[in-house]
């Protein structure tokens, strides 16, 4: 039945490389593998305890779990491919009895040797085919390291950016901007800015899925804990006398659905409004919700009374 093992390596390899080919350079899809390491994980998180999930382990750990996975599929398959060619197409260094050497833990050996780029050369190929393949599993060693790398170059500004957001909207919240103060060209480009960053966390979450399992403990960087504000900060701009207010603010609004609609439909599945999709975001991060919008001018006496004395 070792003949059974070089095609079913190469199932294995292949389908590392599509997974790895799903998760990085396809912006819209999860591969199956990391997506069902991350989803595992962040499941497990709040039933190991519950400070497990604020310290924020799931999304890094995660990460981790499914390069080393990559890593040691990889390694396997490409074992199993060298394993049912041993030893007969294979050289041994001198003091290697090559009939002791040719089990499942040696190929495996080689293999592991191989995508490592180590090239240590006590056992190598001999065989036509099998010369040319080692260097093509060097060079798959090599891709996902750079893989690796790029992932991580790509998943942590995504997260900056989403806190930035965050801040920024807490910042927006303690400053208690008046109704008054948001119906200004001030106002506006608030708006605008506010509208411009969701939309580019929109795009983080579409091509950096992963992200989503990050947790942020914080709340004045909790998106989580901050878009109710965000969605409240746009219904209390509708009704501005501004134009330019009541426009960015729709523009705030459609920016939020957008945001709702992939959250729902990648993460959540609760085929409900912004408002209700933003609740099932908080409470699966374990954030309380947050204020529902600005203060109301009645709500900053000492605005009104300074104008009063002035």
């Amino acid at each position: 039945m070792t003949w059974l093992a070089t095609p079913a390596g190469a199932v294995l390899v292949l389908f590392v490389l599509r997974d790895v080919f799903h998760t990085l350079w396809h912006p819209t899809r999860h591969g199956g593998l990391s997506k069902l390491v991350m989803v595992s994980l962040w499941w497990l998180s709040p039933r190991l305890g519950k400070r497990r999930r604020p310290a924020g382990l799931a999304g890094p750990l995660g990460m981790v779990t499914v390069v080393a996975m990559w890593a040691l599929t990889v390694a396997v398959g490409w074992g199993l491919i060298y394993w049912p060619h041993m030893p007969e197409d294979f050289s041994y260094a001198a003091g290697l009895v090559p009939s002791e050497h040719a089990g499942p833990l040696d190929a495996l050996y080689i293999s592991l040797v191989t995508l490592a780029t180590l090239g240590l050369g006590d056992i190598a190929p001999t065989s036509g085919w099998l010369r040319v393949l080692a260097p093509m599993e060097a060079l798959v060693g090599f891709v996902l390291l750079s893989a690796t790398v790029a992932w991580i170059l790509g998943i942590y500004p995504a997260l900056a950016r989403r806190r930035a957001l965050a801040l920024r909207l807490s910042h927006v919240r303690r400053s208690r901007a008046t109704g008054r103060a948001l119906d200004s060209d001030g106002g506006a480009a608030l708006l605008d800015g506010l509208a411009s960053a969701l939309s580019t966390i929109t795009v983080d979450f579409l091509q950096y899925a992963e992200s989503y399992y990050f947790h942020d403990g914080d709340e004045n960087t909790s998106l989580p804990r901050q878009l109710p504000y965000a969605v409240g900060l746009a219904d209390r701009a509708d009704g501005a006398h501004h134009p330019d207010v009541r426009l960015s603010a729709s523009v705030l609004r459609r920016a939020l659905e957008d945001l709702a609609v992939v959250l729902d439909e990648r993460f959540l599945r609760t085929g409900e409004g912004p408002e209700r999709v933003f609740a099932a975001y908080a409470d699966a991060h374990g954030q309380p919700q947050g204020p529902d919008g600005p203060p109301q001018d009645g709500d900053s006496g000492r605005e009104d009374g300074d104008s009063g004395r002035s």
